[in-house]
């Protein structure tokens, strides 16, 4: 079995590309988030290089020039990696190995797919994962890529992904992508089943960018043992508690795997059972980091992938978490922009109680009470109105069943027209 720890830390040089499309600023925001990154897969940054490109090299992304620079300043500071923020071609990624067979060459979203991996911890998670780094793996496959996997290990060759798969060859990597399908099938289905069980409950649940304190949070409100570390997507399994905002609400609270730019897009495909869960909430919870400079960049990040997801529909509701960190100046600054939200700390259990009330009203501003009569005639459709739905009375009459109900707006429309 080959251990999936880094045994000493790799030194890594980053490579970030100012362009017309992301000036120097956004390159820098960007790096930074990189080095995060970094840090999480347990390397270590030996050096940033950024180049200003008028077009973008087909060949090796930079000037080519530019490029045999960087592989010889690795290899004099003793660097086996250099990760590029943008994503490479398959192209790019073997003319850069061409010009060296001692350094791994890894573009960002290779470097999400191998954290991705280290953190996987259940089933599905474990097969979302693979599924989308053979997906990553397949057009990459080159002799060179496998004869440098068989070399080295480390980043980019996690255990399942690297030594034990040298031999693997684009027949086998099909094979294997047409099982973690058929796999994360079997698992959706055990998910949907789960999900019905659970229709008459109201969910919540919270999404946010990596690191905002999702999972902090999680654990102020409902108590649960969930894991909490100051790293990028130090969770990528759904958790599930029950929740009691107050004597007569309670929900079902779902914590979600984090949110970061440029995620790659065979990775939300490969987690759309896991993300289901934002799909089908009543209520989406944000969870934004106020002490961030980048908070609008990270809010628009979410945005994105929740409407790449079809989930822009889903009421919202804004945390700004970490408010222990940020002045008052600040804090009425950031209010300005994001009307309506709770500002709270969740580390230090801030203003929690006042979350919960805006859920409260979040809940009865989204809920509706209706009574119905339905002949005893049509069965299907008496069950079909109990489904989804809270039941507060039940009364049979003559040839007719009167039920009172109580559930989400878009659920009590999709009952009263079945009935009328």
């Amino acid at each position: 079995m080959i251990d999936n720890k880094i045994s000493e830390q790799e030194k890594v040089i980053l490579v970030g590309v100012i362009s017309q499309v992301n000036n120097e600023s956004v390159v820098k925001e960007h790096i930074q988030e990189l080095c995060l990154l970094v840090k999480t897969a347990g390397a270590e940054v030996a050096d940033v290089i950024t180049q200003k490109v008028s077009k973008i090299n087909p060949a090796t992304l930079i000037g080519a020039g530019k490029a045999k620079q960087i592989i010889s300043q690795a290899e004099g500071i003793g660097a086996k990696i250099i990760i590029f923020d943008d994503e490479l071609s398959p192209a790019q990624i073997k003319n850069y190995h061409k010009m060296s067979k001692n350094i791994k060459i890894l573009d960002r979203n290779g470097l999400i797919l191998d954290i991705f991996k280290k953190h996987a911890r259940t089933k599905e998670a474990i097969t979302q994962v693979d599924l989308a780094y053979m997906e990553y793996l397949l057009p990459r496959l080159t002799r060179q890529w496998t004869h440098l996997e068989r070399q080295m290990g480390g980043i980019g060759t996690r255990a399942g992904m690297g030594e034990t798969q040298i031999e693997i060859d684009r027949r086998l990597i099909r094979t294997r992508i047409s099982k973690l399908k058929k796999e994360l099938k079997k698992i959706e289905k055990e998910r949907i089943t789960q999900s019905l069980n659970r229709k008459s409950e109201y969910r919540v649940s919270l999404v946010g960018y990596t690191n905002a304190g999702k999972s902090t949070l999680f654990k102020a409100l409902t108590g649960a043992d969930v894991f909490i570390k100051d790293q990028l997507f130090a969770t990528l399994d759904t958790t599930i508690r029950k929740l009691v905002l107050d004597s007569s609400h309670k929900v079902l609270l779902s914590d979600t795997v984090g949110f970061i730019r440029k995620l790659p897009h065979n990775l939300i495909a490969s987690f759309r059972s896991t993300l289901k869960e934002v799909l089908e909430a009543d209520l989406i919870v944000i969870v934004l980091d106020i002490s961030s400079a980048e908070i609008e960049d990270h809010l628009d990040t979410i945005n994105n992938v929740l409407e790449d997801m079809g989930a822009n529909d889903v009421p919202v509701l804004h945390v700004l978490n970490k408010v222990d960190k940020i002045s008052d100046d600040k804090i009425e600054k950031v209010k300005r922009s994001f009307v309506d939200s709770v500002i709270i700390s969740a580390q230090h259990h801030l203003m929690i109680s006042e979350l919960k009330k805006k859920i409260v009203e979040k809940m009865e501003s989204n809920f509706q009470t209706v009574e119905l009569q339905i002949p005893y005639k049509d069965g299907k459709i008496i069950a079909n109105a109990q489904q989804g739905v809270k039941v507060l009375e039940r009364n049979f009459e003559d040839h007719i069943v009167r039920l009172k109900v109580r559930g989400a707006k878009p659920r009590i429309k999709q009952i009263m027209n079945s009935v009328s």
